[in-house]
């Protein structure tokens, strides 16, 4: 079954994607309109280039890069730094419903608490978002206010959103004002792998410290297929997997990196869980690869959720590749 948002099949999109991509691009684009999103990924050859993702804003005077928070202001990019975010937090008893959950030493830690930071904004437009509602909220708040929210039952910090990656200074300098109250509190990031190289090796050193884990979601290993469900390229997405992977003999308990991908019915299918495995299990078998179920959301309310049969076939494409960690999370969501 295909949603009527997006009426092209994952061959189709691999296969023919020059001819399908203009008419993809309006149908993202459409879907930014009622929040005052960009409609295209910025590239005004007189603009101002974005450096902190994989978009690569060039954004003209006045406007703003992709994610809708960072902006061409006097010929400077300005927008969320390491001063201020755009996010809310709760404290969620652990164990806690973590992507990483099941690897993860936080689990153990009955009486302690993970402070859940979300970000409003993102640098992927997701048709099949699952917290889609951050694009209707901005919710100021310095890195000093976030640090202060770490208190002595704080057993964790994860940044999700959203994503992260547009406020990749606000989540290193809330890591270093929690550092410095020298309590040992894991810090984690949950990601769609976009931000910038540079930043990400910032996020390796914070994570590999303090015990923490970084959790990249795969969302589809094609790039056609990420701009098609995603509306950008996953280039970053691939490269940070490997590099963070690069960094897991440093640290074997818990894993460094935790990798994720929602089964959404009729795009995730075989072929693409096929590719998935074989990158993975090239770069390292041993990366924890969680499949998780998928609610019909967004603009894609019109789909099922995840069969029992697809998470199987997931299970078993990725042990054929010799992948010894992997996991089917959000079971209750399967039919």
């Amino acid at each position: 079954m295909l949603s009527k948002s997006l009426p092209y099949c994952p061959d189709c999109i691999r296969e023919h994607f020059n001819e399908l991509e203009p008419r993809i691009r309006v149908i993202h684009g459409k879907t930014r309109e009622p929040y005052d999103l960009p409609d295209k990924i910025p590239d005004d050859k007189e603009g101002v280039k974005c450096s902190l993702c994989v978009n690569s804003c060039r954004i003209e005077e006045g406007r703003t890069g992709y994610c809708g928070v960072r902006k061409n202001y006097e010929g400077k990019i300005k927008g969320p730094d390491k001063t201020y975010g755009y996010c809310d937090w709760y404290h969620d008893p652990l164990p806690t419903n973590c992507v990483a959950d099941w690897v993860c030493a936080g689990s153990c830690d009955l009486g302690y608490t993970n402070c859940a930071v979300f970000y409003e904004a993102c640098t992927f437009n997701c048709l099949f978002c699952q917290n889609w509602h951050y694009r209707e909220r901005k919710t100021r708040a310095t890195a000093a206010e976030l640090a202060q929210a770490v208190n002595p039952t704080t057993g964790c910090i994860c940044f999700f959103g959203g994503d992260p990656t547009p406020f990749a200074r606000h989540t290193i300098e809330v890591s270093r004002l929690v550092e410095e109250k020298r309590r040992k509190v894991r810090i984690c990031w949950e990601t769609n792998g976009s931000v910038a190289p540079t930043y990400m090796d910032s996020w390796i050193d914070i994570a590999l410290r303090t015990d923490g884990c970084i959790k990249i979601d795969l969302k589809t290993f094609s790039e056609p297929l990420n701009i098609a469900l995603c509306g950008t390229s996953n280039r970053n997405t691939k490269e940070n997997i490997e590099r963070v992977a690069r960094s897991m003999k440093k640290r074997h308990k818990p894993p460094l990196l935790v990798a994720s991908t929602l089964l959404v019915p009729g795009y995730i299918d075989e072929q693409e869980l096929t590719y998935m495995a074989e990158f993975l299990s090239e770069i390292d078998r041993t990366i924890p690869w969680s499949f998780l179920g998928f609610f019909p959301h967004f603009h894609f309310s019109d789909m099922p959720r995840t069969s029992q049969k697809q998470a199987e076939s997931a299970l078993r494409i990725a042990q054929e590749y010799g992948m010894e960690n992997t996991h089917v999370g959000n079971v209750h969501l399967l039919v």
